[in-house]
């Protein structure tokens, strides 16, 4: 058959080293910024939802806390996100309270 030098045969490196991710606090040019902007961004549409009673403000408040969540690490805080998440759906459900016509297209 052959020895360690035969032609076809794979041989294994001698270790093989587990990732490990960089750390953000070295670089925190490595930090996503999403989470925040679009928890930022659904808190606010959530204001202008309840304030307004602008039912496409509601659901893009919505929208921006499923983004926010789906992109956070497990390692951040929750609360401000479970925050930003019921008054999102406090804004879609309070719209739907106070004018239950379906949504009218804005144009």
């Amino acid at each position: 058959r052959g020895g360690p030098g035969a032609p076809g045969r794979l041989t294994e490196p001698p270790f093989s080293a587990r990732y490990k991710p960089p750390a953000t606090e070295t670089n925190p040019a490595l930090e996503d910024p999403t989470p925040d902007y679009m928890n930022l961004l659904g808190m606010v549409f959530s204001m202008c939802g309840l304030m307004l009673k602008l039912k496409w403000c509601a659901w893009i408040a919505v929208y921006c806390s499923f983004i926010s969540f789906a992109n956070s690490r497990s390692s951040e805080d929750t609360k401000q996100m479970m925050s930003s998440f019921m008054l999102s759906i406090s804004a879609v459900v309070m719209s739907y309270l106070q004018n239950p016509q379906p949504m009218s297209p804005p144009w």
